[in-house]
């Protein structure tokens, strides 16, 4: 299976929480994607951050062991997909989730979130969350 981690996986796995590094390790980064939206999330944390040049690096590390889907090809079920979501009256209010959502269903990769909710209504998007709160 390949997997497209949404933002607060890779937050995270970068935290040290979770056990998300474990989760890696046994479906290994050449399964495991991210999306350029995330890069630009990703990078914004580390510049809002207290030490900004030890989270860019930190980011810096993470990001070279993953492909990075660019968003140019979803742009399409994007545009149909958040029609579709106002039409039926439950519009999707963060574009960045709906660009990353629907990056997933354009590549056909599992989408891996805590936030299931933010996506769930998304067309034939399939979800995995890998984080255990206990």
């Amino acid at each position: 299976m390949k997997y497209l981690l949404d933002t607060n996986i890779c937050v995270h796995f970068l935290r040290g929480k979770f056990g998300i590094e474990k989760i890696l390790k046994e479906k290994e980064l050449k399964n495991c994607y991210i999306s350029e939206i995330t890069v630009l999330e990703l990078r914004y944390g580390a510049e809002n951050s207290v030490n900004k040049e030890k989270s860019h690096n930190a980011v810096a590390d993470f990001v070279k062991g993953l492909g990075i889907i660019p968003i140019f090809g979803s742009i399409q079920r994007y545009a149909e997909e958040k029609v579709r979501l106002n039409k039926l009256g439950t519009p999707q209010n963060d574009d960045f989730d709906l660009l990353i959502g629907v990056t997933s269903v354009e590549n056909q990769l599992v989408l891996v979130t805590e936030n299931t909710k933010d996506f769930e209504k998304i067309k034939n998007i399939v979800i995995e969350n890998w984080v255990v709160r206990k």
